[in-house]
Parts: C-alpha cells; structure tokens; sequence
C-alpha cells in the first residue's frame, strides 16, 4: 500500500460512488475511544447534487463535491482534554505515531486557548482593519420581489414554504484574506458546534454551522436537528432575554420549524425501522453569540443492512434549505433565485470506515476561490424560509442578521441597498 497524496477526479452519480466506498465494512475503534469518526472521508456535499434527489440539473463553479481521505488523523476532545491519534496499519504508522505524538505533547505546552470560543456573550470587537468590500447578488428590492413571488406559488398551492437564498460576493486582492486565519476569526467572532475549516488547493471552505444535518451512528441510530426562525443577540441583557422571548412565542416561526420537522420524520422514514421515527425535542431555543435559533431534534434507527449513502441521499439536501414539499419547492428555487447555491446549503462532515456519518448543513460559511494571479473570490450565502405570512422586510432584516456574524469577523459590513 502506498502512503502520501494524490487527487483523484471522478465523472458520475456522487451517491453511487459514495455507496462504493462507504458503509461496508467497519472499523473497530480503540478501546475507550470517544468519537464515531474512525478514519475515512471528510469534506462537503454541495446543494447541486440534488440533480441526483430529484432536483434539477445547475452547475455550480465549485465542485459538486470534495472528499479527503483520512488515513491518519489527530482527534482532539476538548470536553476529556485528551488527544487521540489514529492511523491505518502501514509501513510507516509507527513513525508517524511517533512524531504525531511528539508534535502533540508539544503543542500541549503552548499558549491556552482565547477566550471567547464558547457559546456565551453577544459582543466582539471586529477587527481594527476595513474588510472586504462585498456586493449582493439581490438588492433589497429584487430580494423582497422574489418573496413576494414566493408567497404567490403559496397561494397557488404550489409550496408550503419555501427557503430562499441569495449570496454576497467579494473580490480580494492578492494577500488576503488567509484562509485559515480567517477562520479562526470566525470562530471568535461566531463559535457553533459544527464549525469546521477545509481545504482543498485554492478551495477553502471556512464554516461555523450551528446546524446538524444528518446523523447516523455505527450503531445504526440517527438524528436530524433542523433549525428554522432566527432572531439577533443583543449586548443589553433584558433586551436580548426579550428577544429570545419573542423567538419562542412566534407562531410563524413555530410554523416554519414544525413544517420542516414533517418533511426530515418523512425523510428519515424511508430507510428507518418502522415506528422508530420520533421527535425527541421540538421548537427549542439554542442560543450562539450572535443569534438566538430555534432548533429540533427528529431521531430514528437504520434498518439493518439498508445502504448508508442512500440514507443519506434520502435526505440530501436538508429540507431546512428547500422548503416543503421538497422536490417540487426546489424547482421554484432554481427559478426564483436564478443561480447555482454551490457549497452553500449542502453539508460539511465526514463518512467513517465503521458506518457513522455526521453532516453539518453549510450555513454561516464563507467559501474562499483563489483565482489566477493572485487574489481570491470571497462567498457568503445567506436567505431564510418564506411562508404565507412573512414579511418581505422582516425577511430581509432576518437574512442581515444571519450575515453579521461572518461579516463582522472579517470587518465587513452588508452592502447598501
């Protein structure tokens, strides 16, 4: 067996080849070992695979999907304070295990972590440097247009409700922004329990997801946790108590969520046991350092031997970014939004070599394109559920609020108009 790099591009249904690699042997973990993740692949599905779901066919710039395979990797467990690393039996393992342990123990002496990476408080100071300079593919007006446009294929009966997008975009010159020091800026300014960095040549892809999409445990249990109805945090304590007050009590955000819970218990419902498909938590209030979310919980079990990645695909991409019903909400997307959602709204995550997967929805994600000669392009999605009684202008506040924390931790501001 051969150890090192190498990029492989494949031509072809994704959750085919997925189904190939994926989901059919297991690896036993070691003794004690905390975490699903057991080697494998990490990276992003991005939302046009749903050609693959029963969506359309949209080509997006980015690849519809970038994996790494992981056959080493250090695994560190903030909660223990313990770091495990893992390595699949070759040659050189014993060496890598050498120096990878040694690189640990000397890391463990370093400077603690800053504070301010955990999930409490609602103000940062953004960086002392202006950021970059974005532009939005909808101004208010056009973006207010299409939700107008929305709520008519409501009331035809077209839709329930549909989850509409835009993006921000920006060009940096050569030099900046980091990747990865972007990132970690992310992380201060808006930390989730899904953020994660990727990297794939001139692809970053820097995210803070506070949103799961998909589960499933190599046991075979699994868990969605869609988030529908957002509201901002507010540096004044009775203010911000009263606007996660009125998060809970909303009746339409209740309605978004509830919607959505319906359409993943279905999702799940088609590889699950029967009967084994409950929602363990509904409309509860999770609270970021920038927004208040309302979060739910549907869990269900595998059925033994039903293949993993067509679970998955079931699911894909995660209802909470199409609407209900979801095939035919998807078809009104492509034509209201007028343009291909690339990484943003598909998942972030990894599929083991025991069976388990954890997928994050890639929301609150900055994707970063180096482009030839230096600089790089510079992409926000943002957007949010429409249903028959929203707001056009509550519905564009909302997609400002969702941004901020992205944009704030890079020094940018939301463009004007």
């Amino acid at each position: 067996m051969s150890v090192g790099n190498a990029t492989v591009r494949t031509v072809g249904p994704f959750f085919r080849w997925l189904d190939g690699v994926w989901g059919r042997r297991a690896l036993r973990a070691p003794d004690g070992y905390p975490c699903e993740f057991t080697l494998g692949w990490l990276g992003y599905l991005g939302y046009e695979l749903k050609r693959e779901t029963g969506g359309s066919d949209v080509t997006a710039q980015t690849p519809d999907a970038c994996l790494l395979f992981a056959g080493r990797a250090v695994v560190v467990d903030h909660v223990e304070r313990t770091v495990w690393l893992l390595a699949l039996d070759t040659p050189d393992a014993a060496d890598w295990l050498e120096r990878a342990r040694a690189a640990v123990t000397e890391a463990s002496r370093g400077e603690p972590a800053a504070a301010g990476d955990g999930n409490h408080g609602a103000v940062h100071a953004p960086p002392a440097s202006a950021g970059p300079d974005f532009t939005a593919r909808d101004a208010k007006a056009s973006y207010t247009a299409k939700i107008t446009e929305a709520q008519h294929q409501i009331a035809e009966g077209n839709t329930y409700e549909v989850c509409l997008t835009t993006a921000l975009t920006a060009q940096a010159p050569a030099g900046g922004p980091d990747p990865w020091q972007a990132y970690l800026a992310l992380r201060r300014r808006n930390p989730a329990p899904f953020a994660s960095f990727l990297r794939f040549g001139e692809l970053a892809v820097a995210s803070t997801s506070p949103e799961r999409f998909l589960r499933i445990a190599a046991d075979g249990r699994m868990r969605a946790e869609p988030i529908k109805g957002t509201r901002g945090r507010d540096a004044d304590a009775a203010r911000d108590a009263a606007l996660r007050r009125d998060l809970e009590s909303s009746p339409k955000d209740r309605a978004e969520n509830i919607m959505i819970v319906d359409l993943l218990r279905n999702d799940l419902s088609h590889f699950a046991v029967p009967g084994s498909v409950s929602v363990s938590r509904l409309c509860a209030i999770e609270s970021y350092a920038t927004v208040h979310q309302m979060v739910s919980t549907i869990d269900a079990r595998l059925k033994p031997g039903m293949p993993r990645a067509e679970a998955v695909a079931a699911c894909f991409p995660a209802g909470s970014m199409t609407g209900a019903p979801k095939v035919s909400t998807m078809a009104i997307l492509d034509r209201l939004e007028g343009a291909p959602r690339g990484v943003y709204s598909g998942a972030i995550g990894y599929f083991s070599l025991n069976g388990a997967t954890d997928l994050a929805v890639a929301i609150r994600t900055l994707v970063i394109e180096g482009r030839a000669g230096g600089g790089a392009q510079l992409s926000l999605g943002i957007g949010g559920a429409i249903t028959a009684d929203s707001s056009p202008q509550q519905e564009y506040e909302e997609i400002r609020t969702k941004a901020y924390g992205v944009l704030s931790a890079l020094g940018a501001r939301f463009p004007a108009g």
